[in-house]
């Protein structure tokens, strides 16, 4: 039997405390046995410098859950220093950075796999197997969308307009990843970015068109909708899916819920979807559990050499480059192709 991973925990904040940390915990083969933070946390060893546990010789995977702009240095130091590494989504603040630890990675053979939690949240896998399955036909739109009502910004490094920072690379990085998982990488992008609420600097609302041939694929998202608009909206030849709500584990998490106990990831009803056929039927479609947890038992089956990483990080590289490409379309007002 393999012996018991030793994980540290780069950043304690709303990522590292609600995901990070109870995921690893409630996950067989991993062992969390440090943590880089100034605050006192049960349990657990601290560390002040998350630089010094990227070196630290007693830990065999470092994951990352730090302001994005910190993600490409301390990932290149934990890869030279001989471990596997988790990050964050996103995977770095640069499609070059991105790069650069991929080939590290690949040069010192060590694991590398990015955070895209949002792959397991049960309302994406609903919309994932109703795609795969057929039964909404050939789709021609599909209408992916985050909301939120926040007009006081946050004393957070998330609103301060450094390097890597604003709503795109937030939860656009979930957006993209999700869509080119049902689609592929889109042949061409149109974006609009805004900075909307009063003293923000960041950008906290975009829309982003994707194109597939005919399909459109829009993506959007706000920091000022107070009656959100539905999450996913897909509409084919075969019938409409429209679901409403955000997948139920984050709050869970952050509550102090834990991952491997009785009903976690289950949605209650009253949010399930909605598949509607062209002549005007209606079916309540039963949401599938989130899990997680599949991320984590993925990492090791793939230090094991068992499996594949659980997330492709060329898969997260592909995302920063529609990123870039997304800020570029924006700034000059034009369709690019992809």
């Amino acid at each position: 039997m393999m012996a018991a991973i030793r994980v540290g925990l780069a950043g304690y904040g709303l990522g590292g405390r609600a995901f990070h940390a109870p995921l690893i915990r409630a996950t067989p083969g991993l062992d969390l046995v440090a943590i880089a933070t100034m605050k006192p946390v049960p349990d657990a060893r601290t560390i002040a410098d998350p630089m010094a546990l990227a070196a630290d010789p007693d830990i065999d995977l470092l994951v990352i859950s730090t302001p994005n702009e910190t993600h490409f240095p301390l990932a290149r130091a934990a890869l030279e220093a001989g471990k596997h590494v988790v990050i964050d989504k996103p995977f770095a603040v640069t499609t070059d950075e991105a790069d650069g630890l991929v080939a590290l990675a690949k040069a010192r053979g060590r694991m590398l796999t990015v955070f895209q939690n949002r792959r397991w949240d049960g309302d994406f896998l609903t919309v994932r197997e109703l795609v795969e399955s057929g039964r909404l036909g050939d789709i021609m739109l599909c209408e992916m969308s985050w909301d939120r009502f926040r007009l006081d910004l946050r004393d957070s490094w998330k609103d301060a307009g450094g390097e890597g920072t604003g709503l795109l690379f937030d939860l656009g990085s979930h957006l993209i990843d999700q869509a080119m998982l049902l689609f592929g990488p889109p042949e061409a992008i149109a974006a609009d970015l805004a900075v909307q609420r009063p003293q923000a600097i960041a950008d906290d609302y975009f829309s982003l068109t994707l194109h597939y041939g005919a399909r459109r694929v829009v993506l959007g998202c706000s920091t000022l909708v107070a009656a959100p608009r539905p999450r996913f909206a897909l509409h084919g030849a075969r019938g409409s899916f429209v679901k409403h709500g955000l997948d139920p584990q984050e709050a869970a998490l952050n509550g102090g819920a834990t991952p491997d106990g009785a009903g976690f990831g289950v949605e209650e009803a009253r949010w399930h979807g909605t598949f509607t056929a062209p002549e005007g039927s209606v079916e309540t479609i039963e949401t599938i559990p989130g899990r997680y947890l599949a991320f984590y038992a993925g990492v090791v089956e793939a230090i094991a050499g068992r499996a594949p990483p659980p997330v492709d990080p060329a898969d997260s590289r592909e995302g920063l480059r529609l990123i870039e490409l997304a800020r570029r379309s924006a700034a000059e007002g034009r369709t690019l192709a992809c």
